[in-house]
């Protein structure tokens, strides 16, 4: 299964521009199984003012975020997974969704633990996903997740069921800690990690940058490089 990361960058309120990208760089590039795009990276992950108190727009479950993923993996011919700010009723979730080349909907997981500036969001309450593209066994995760992950019984036992780990991230850092703790989760559970991580945009913030993906035992595959473009392509 090839599995394909679009590391968008950093942009707020720009949907538009950054599903032309996606667009494009699907296109060009060989055809993939699967893509996985960053955290919050279609609408922005805060308000455009960046206050953390204000929720970045957001919309149902099926609105015009769903459609224009469904668009992009039939128009592919591949499975897309990709953010949405997800609101329903009062809440607000930081949330991803997977959509087929047919447009039906295999994940739907809503953040679990919202860093500190997403006040805004209100912690996910679905169960840690299970779903299976082409005969993988994948689960999901999104960013600050990955500090609870291993305290938490039932998100052990979805890794401990699961061939794949979907772990989009809008990750920002002064150290590059994110490998080693991607790559313990790997060594421990035996799964393959997919890391889209938000590229150098605007904002721009330590961190940004060196999506990765690991094979089960935690070996690298691949990494982004600074200034590699935002694709990269790995055969799992």
């Amino acid at each position: 299964m090839r599995v394909t990361v679009l590391e968008l960058p950093a942009r707020f309120g720009r949907p538009g521009e950054q599903l032309a990208l996606i667009d494009a760089a699907l296109a060009e590039g060989l055809p993939t199984s699967l893509v996985v795009l960053p955290e919050a990276s279609l609408g922005g992950y805060l308000h455009e003012q960046l206050d953390g108190s204000s929720a970045p727009a957001h919309e149902p479950l099926e609105g015009p975020t769903h459609r224009a993923l469904c668009a992009l993996a039939n128009r592919h011919a591949c499975h897309v997974v990709g953010p949405v700010i997800e609101r329903e009723g009062e809440r607000v979730f930081n949330a991803i969704i997977g959509v087929s080349p047919r447009g039906e909907r295999f994940l739907h997981y809503r953040k679990r633990h919202p860093w500190y500036p997403e006040a805004w969001a209100t912690p996910g309450d679905l169960p840690w996903p299970r779903a299976q593209i082409l005969g993988c066994r994948v689960t999901a995760a999104i960013c600050f997740d990955v500090h609870f992950l291993e305290g938490d019984p039932s998100a052990c036992e979805a890794l401990g069921d699961s061939d794949l780990l979907i772990f989009p991230s809008a990750w920002v850092d002064a150290h590059d800690t994110l490998p080693d703790l991607l790559g313990g989760l790997s060594r421990r559970f035996g799964v393959h990690v997919v890391n889209a991580n938000w590229g150098p945009g605007a904002p721009a913030l330590r961190g940004q940058g060196g999506s990765m993906i690991l094979s089960s035992g935690g070996h690298l595959r691949a990494r982004l490089a600074p200034g590699a473009g935002l694709r990269l392509d790995v055969e799992l």
